[in-house]
């Protein structure tokens, strides 16, 4: 009897490790310290931008790689982290708001493995580090939002009841004030708002002859504003970090106020810190046609309306009562508006939005409606050689249109500034609108949480038990056992290179996955060996011990590892963070050694033994 396996089986392995090795390969080369630059809001990114980085880093001395551009963004990589941290503060204040400088770790894979898609495996917040976000909510500006919100409420409360009043405004101190004529409307309206809103701590006037009705949010209420304002804004994040398809977030709250969010192995950390950061949102008001947009401009605001600028500078007067906010946006998607082709964002609105949209544009048909986008963002300025970092927050009208009919659930607005503005809206208002904006108090690339002494553990783990396991195999079946060594090396190129090509984010229970996949592999060579050393004393030649010993093994192998499968896939299904990523590792290193331990160490034992004529084998 010959062992050999037909030409096309070893063709097959050879293209196989041929691929495990290229695609394995990548996650040698290590991590450059790197900024990338992108644009915040559709601010080409051209030869003068980056002439304007180059500059920047030469005049402060930085020592730089050349510069790359790749998917409308700039990446510059430095030598050590120091000369990162001072290139980010001087690019952010040299190129101003329009762009976001945001810390990286780019790969250092040689361009010929970058050509063919090769890239190495994402590392977690234990190992390598990622991005680390701590965010401010800004609960004031939460209880402020429900205070605009009662405002609108009670004018509608009073409308409906036909209670005359003179004006319902928000005060500068917190509190909501009702104007009336008389004291029945007055005492009338406090019944009526005492028993719609009894969360409202209500308090009558009398002041120059008029009649006033001050009603302020209770401290029990203010405290669930504040707390929902933050489960809101954790909610939405993670809705957001989703549609980054960032693996293994951690998102939680920290103190009353803030949120801590930490993305492994995040790449483009430039458009992390766009969405995360932003807090986009639209409202949408009715267009003041009774009142002339000069005298606004002049100083005289009529009292029911405000002052808005249109992108490109004209004034805009709106009426200070909402229709509706992002909060009442179910869905977003982006793309052309069907007319003339421009970037559009189509909008979908739940039972409450849609039924308030319908009550006011039926009302307002023919006249003009606003789309206001509202954005919070941090200016950063050099004050006195320091760079100071500042927030403000932008107000603009992106779009004015004549309501031509009712609107209700379903609509689109255009007026944006190219597709990827309209691609980013849909993306933070499908996500979730903000309850409250956020400011990014604290970011850094972080590094490993664990420390370097822990992550030197977990790798030495899986290298001592490798080595451990090939001297015992190796000195107990000889050279079968150094043919299973290569075989189990084999595998640990596989495992790699599935894990590279998948991009999964590998963490220390996933070290912890291989350091037992190892041990797990070994074992179909060692079910095979020991059959093959049963067929010889039972008296089997050597050719035909070896064919018996791969070939009725295989049944206990099959067997073997579909029950630890079956166990890791209700690890995964079941499990949540490092439990699903130990899990993954498990699963993938079980069916990559079922195949090295098979078909590689196979095609070696034929390749050395299978022609000859053996009359013993050294196992």
């Amino acid at each position: 009897m010959i062992n050999q396996y037909p030409l096309w089986k070893y063709l097959l392995i050879v293209a196989v490790l041929v691929v495990g090795v290229v695609y394995a390969l990548p996650n040698l080369y290590g991590e450059d310290p790197a900024l990338q630059i992108s644009s915040s809001r559709g601010t080409p990114i051209d030869m003068s931008t980056r002439t304007k980085v180059q500059d920047t880093l030469k005049q402060a001395g930085i020592a730089t790689q050349p510069i790359e551009a790749a998917a409308g963004s700039l990446l510059v990589r430095f030598s050590n982290t120091d000369d990162q941290l001072k290139a980010k503060d001087a690019v952010a204040v040299a190129l101003g708001d329009d762009y976001i400088t945001a810390l990286n770790l780019a790969p250092a894979t040689p361009g010929w493995l970058t050509s063919l898609a090769a890239a190495p495996m994402y590392l977690g917040l234990d190992l390598r580090g990622g991005v680390h976000f701590q965010m401010q909510v800004d609960t004031a500006a939460a209880l402020a939002q429900a205070e605009e919100r009662y405002v609108g409420e009670i004018r509608t409360l009073l409308r409906t009841e036909k209670l005359r009043y003179l004006t319902v405004a928000r005060q500068n101190t917190g509190s909501l004030e009702v104007k009336f004529r008389g004291i029945e409307e007055r005492d009338q309206a406090l019944k009526k708002i005492n028993k719609e809103y009894p969360s409202l701590v209500l308090k009558d006037e009398e002041r120059g002859g008029e009649y006033y009705l001050l009603a302020s949010i209770s401290e029990k209420e203010q405290l669930e504003v504040s707390k929902f304002a933050v489960q809101q804004n954790i909610t939405a994040l993670r809705n957001r970090v989703n549609e980054l398809g960032v693996s293994e977030p951690v998102i939680q709250q920290q103190g009353a106020d803030r949120i801590v969010v930490q993305l492994p192995g995040v790449q483009d950390t430039a458009r992390a810190k766009d969405i995360l950061g932003a807090t986009a949102t639209l409202e949408f008001r009715l267009v003041d046609t009774e009142h002339n947009v000069e005298d606004a401009v002049a100083g005289r605001v009529p009292l029911g309306s405000k002052l808005y600028k249109e992108r490109k500078g004209a004034p805009v007067l709106l009426q200070k009562r909402l229709i509706i906010t992002g909060q009442d946006i179910t869905d977003a998607s982006s793309g052309l508006d069907q007319r003339d082709g421009s970037s559009a964002v189509f909008i979908s609105l739940d039972g409450k939005g849609s039924k308030m949209m319908y009550n006011i544009t039926k009302d307002n048909v023919g006249k003009p409606m606003a789309v206001v986008f509202i954005e919070n963002k941090t200016e950063t300025r050099m004050v006195d050689g320091k760079a100071v970092k500042t927030k403000k927050t932008v107000e603009e009208v992106i779009n004015i249109a004549t309501i031509r009919e009712a609107l209700s659930k379903r609509f689109q607005i255009t007026g944006l500034d190219g597709s990827n503005e309209a691609r980013d809206l849909a993306l933070l208002l499908r996500a979730g609108a903000l309850a409250a904006p956020m400011d990014i108090v604290e970011e850094r690339t972080v590094g490993p949480s664990l420390g370097a002494e822990n992550i030197a553990k977990g790798f030495n783990s899986t290298l001592i038990g490798f080595a451990a396991i090939a001297i015992f195999m190796s000195v107990y079946y000889r050279v079968f056992g150094v043919i299973a060594s290569v075989s189990l090396f084999v595998n640990m190129v596989l495992l790699l290179s599935v894990l590279s090509m998948l991009q999964a984010t590998l963490t220390l229970p996933g070290i912890a996955g291989i350091a037992l996949t190892i041990g797990m592999a070994i074992d179909a060579n060692v079910l095979i060996f020991e059959r093959i050393r049963e067929e010889l004393r039972n008296g089997n030649t050597p050719q035909a011990s070896i064919h018996a010993g791969y070939e009725r093994a295989w049944g206990t192998i099959i067997d073997s590892n579909i029950t630890t499968l079956i166990a890791g896939f209700a690890l995964f299904l079941l499990g949540s963070g490092p439990v699903r990523g130990f899990a993954v590792v498990l699963c993938i290193g079980i069916l990559t050694s079922m195949f090295s331990a098979v078909m590689v160490s196979r095609a070696m034992v034929n390749l050395i033994y299978g022609g000859r004529k053996l009359t013993k084998l050294p196992i």
